[in-house]
């Protein structure tokens, strides 16, 4: 990153996965954001944003939900608007949890799921789940605040097993390698 950047400002995340066959009940996958302070940027969570909630200053929300798949493209979308999120946040993890109604599902058990995190007309990555079949939920973007205040982008997908709100809960803590 130069002098002149800003890093990253205004970030979309993507989900999208094909309904279910017939017969079997609807998967319903979720996007969800945590927001982190900066004196405990690993801690608990300040806020989640999921499908029933935006943040409290509107910087983070979601675009579309969908319950079953069935949507053009991509499913469910998330705006994430760094560059107005207050500077006593450090860190946002991004994540996707699977809804147990039903049975137990993991992205192996969903058809042809798929991530696109952009920003702009730049993608930064996408992802298919294929290292996290055994998953429930897995974080699939993570930024931080650097020490200018600008914000960076770390890919990195990671699965957890779970359910979702205890996902919601754990999703920003320190990974052990």
């Amino acid at each position: 990153m130069n002098g002149l950047s800003k890093g990253m400002r205004k970030v979309e995340v993507a989900l999208r996965w094909d309904p279910s066959p017939a017969g079997q009940p609807p998967a319903d996958l979720d996007l969800v954001a945590g927001t982190y302070p900066a004196e405990d940027p690993c801690g608990s969570p300040s806020y989640v944003v999921h499908f029933d909630s935006r943040s409290p200053d509107g910087t983070i929300y979601l675009n579309r939900d969908s319950k079953d798949g069935k949507g053009f493209g991509f499913d469910e979308v998330m705006t994430l608007e760094l560059e107005r999120l207050d500077a006593r946040y450090a860190r946002v993890v991004v994540g996707v949890a699977i809804q147990q109604r039903t049975e137990d599902r993991t992205f192996g058990d969903v058809t042809n799921p798929g991530l696109r995190i952009r920003e702009g007309y730049t993608d930064l990555a996408s992802e298919d789940f294929a290292g996290v079949l055994g998953a429930t939920a897995a974080t699939v973007a993570e930024f931080v605040r650097d020490e200018t205040g600008a914000w960076e982008f770390r890919a990195g997908v990671h699965g957890f097993a779970g359910d979702p709100a205890t996902f919601t809960r754990v999703m920003g803590a320190e990974r052990r390698s």
